[in-house]
């Protein structure tokens, strides 16, 4: 009878790990004949989970969806990693999810083994997480976008933009793009032809859903080039490109996502592409990154670069001079000398 109990376990185990399996490569799994295996998986059917028979020479087997969620079975490592991930959650930008994630880690915390909980509770005494600011969404929202991705149908819904100004909206959803601080809808706008980015909190979905689409291809970058340039560049009234001298996953740990896109060209260089409002923030950004740098876009901010990096000599000549002496040959603010340009890290 235990010898019967832990076959059907790794049954079931098996049947979870994969959407289907074959009846001959089920009994070579577990030792045994096809027909024991067909009286198994009756076992487990009579107990409620919901296996499904597959057609074919040899026939199979899947785990379909049920009424009600069976128990799961997890390796150790599949049940490390969950119960870490439940355990930071509580900082996560969907409204309710610590108390929801607070109650599944209780029930995983109750039949973890002792060798495992040691682990977790490793990790999780050393691991601090910071609260996520701003607003969260709402998971009744996340789930209805990701149901009308898979099932093709148009969104309408309010969106609010950045100035408190709402307006209706009709989209063909395609994908959902988590960036750590926030969820955005990458779409298809109906109305302007063209891609768009919302973000979820801003958006207030209508009911019913639209007709039906069919699905068109998506753009040539890939949906996170995408959304990161238009969250961080497009928006912007200047838009900055310049190749980096350094390796791309050195440069990117300077550059986080919300701020640039970085793109590797080889081992040694790599292309940045970021954007802002002001030249000032710009040039302050790109020099304090800790690279050497080429600007090839906008011109405007070679020019700026060149300017600050006069602005920045004369204050360290001025400082080196002492008070109230101004430095030599600094008189005009507005004149850069050979030399002072020449230092600016960026060249164009």
């Amino acid at each position: 009878m235990l010898e019967t109990s832990a076959r059907l376990l790794r049954l079931l185990a098996l049947l979870q790990a994969r959407h289907e399996w074959g009846g001959a490569e089920l009994a070579e799994r577990l030792s045994v004949s096809p027909r024991t295996v067909r009286r198994d998986v009756d076992k487990l059917r009579a107990l409620g989970y919901p296996i499904q028979s597959i057609g074919g020479v040899g026939g199979g087997y899947q785990l379909a969806a049920g009424a009600s969620l069976p128990p799961l079975l997890l390796d150790d490592e599949e049940a490390v990693a969950v119960a870490v991930g439940l355990r930071t959650a509580a900082a996560g930008t969907v409204t309710g999810i610590a108390e929801t994630s607070t109650r599944a880690l209780a029930k995983l915390d109750q039949v973890l083994p002792s060798r495992l909980r040691a682990r977790v509770n490793a990790i999780s005494s050393a691991l601090v997480t910071l609260p996520m600011l701003g607003s969260t969404v709402d998971p009744g929202a996340l789930t209805a976008i990701a149901t009308a991705i898979r099932t093709h149908e148009r969104l309408r819904f309010d969106y609010r933009d950045g100035r408190g100004v709402s307006e209706e909206r009709d989209a063909e959803p395609y994908r959902l793009v988590h960036n750590e601080r926030r969820w955005y809808l990458f779409a298809w706008d109906t109305a302007r032809a063209g891609w768009r980015t919302f973000r979820v909190d801003r958006m207030r979905l209508r009911i019913p859903n639209g007709p039906r689409f069919r699905p068109r291809p998506l753009p040539g970058e890939g949906v996170a080039e995408y959304v990161t340039l238009s969250m961080t560049t497009t928006r912007h009234r200047y838009h900055a490109v310049l190749t980096m001298h350094g390796n791309a996953r050195d440069v990117a740990d300077e550059v986080p996502a919300s701020l640039g896109l970085v793109e590797p060209v080889d081992e040694h260089t790599c292309t940045l592409r970021i954007g802002s409002d002001s030249l000032d923030q710009l040039a302050v950004w790109v020099a304090a990154f800790g690279f050497d740098f080429e600007v090839h876009e906008p011109p405007e901010l070679v020019a700026h670069l060149r300017t600050l990096t006069a602005r920045l000599s004369r204050a360290a000549d001025a400082s080196a001079a002492g008070p109230g002496r101004a430095p030599a040959g600094r008189a005009d603010r507005g004149q850069t000398s050979p030399n002072e340009a020449a230092t600016a890290r960026a060249r164009a």
